[in-house]
């Protein structure tokens, strides 16, 4: 079984640590998990990882967030993946820092990565993973300034656990299915002390692009 996941963000150095690009973070940390590396190819930079007989193709488009759906055609097309085989990785500033909403579709809930993808495909038929960054407060209509910032420090230090349990959330979602990936990680960030049951299942080894 094969699977596309696009993780959502803009290219350079300048973007490379703010909210909006925690679709390129999840997808980092999976690949430096697993000893992966990324190639820069057509419409983004892809790499692949073998989990439990699957084989995900990450892809972390290269067309800026506003032009997303170009690249996730392309490579639908290319990959010869199914549109339910695809999972797009977002930021959500409606939702808490550290939150995962994992759904079988939805709309685009004014996020132009998504609203790009539902253009190109002509549906909004696919599955997504939030994450949330929450919204720091701002007013409606000056969002673009929380999400194009850095995290502040303490979010910075929580970073690695939401990373980590979103991994694990599409690992879920690729081996056990989509039902059981939403039951189990469609949940704040849990606290630090005690056991988070969210990185219990769908974890394994890993070695050069393939984990066990």
């Amino acid at each position: 079984m094969n699977y596309l996941v696009v993780g959502l963000g803009n290219i350079g150095e300048e973007y490379a640590s703010t909210r909006h690009n925690m679709g390129f973070m999840v997808l980092d940390a999976w690949a430096q998990a697993s000893n992966a590396v990324f190639t820069t190819a057509r419409y983004g930079a892809v790499t692949e990882i073998s989990f439990k007989g699957r084989k995900f193709t990450l892809l972390k488009p290269s067309t800026y967030m506003n032009l997303s759906g170009r690249a996730v055609r392309y490579w639908l097309q290319k990959t010869r993946i199914p549109q339910e085989n695809l999972l797009v990785v977002v930021d959500d500033f409606a939702i808490p820092f550290g939150t995962l909403r994992l759904r079988k579709r939805g709309s685009a809930g004014g996020h132009n990565g998504l609203k790009s993808i539902d253009y190109e495909l002509i549906s909004d038929d696919y599955a997504r993973l939030r994450i949330g960054t929450g919204n720091g407060g701002f007013a409606e209509g000056h969002q673009v300034d929380f999400v194009l910032g850095e995290l502040l420090l303490e979010e910075k230090r929580l970073l690695p656990r939401v990373l980590e349990r979103a991994v694990a959330a599409i690992k879920c979602y690729g081996t056990e299915g989509i039902d059981r990936a939403m039951t189990q990680f469609n949940r704040a960030l849990p606290p630090e002390t005690g056991t988070d049951d969210g990185n219990q299942s769908s974890s394994g080894s890993s070695s050069t692009k393939k984990e066990s």
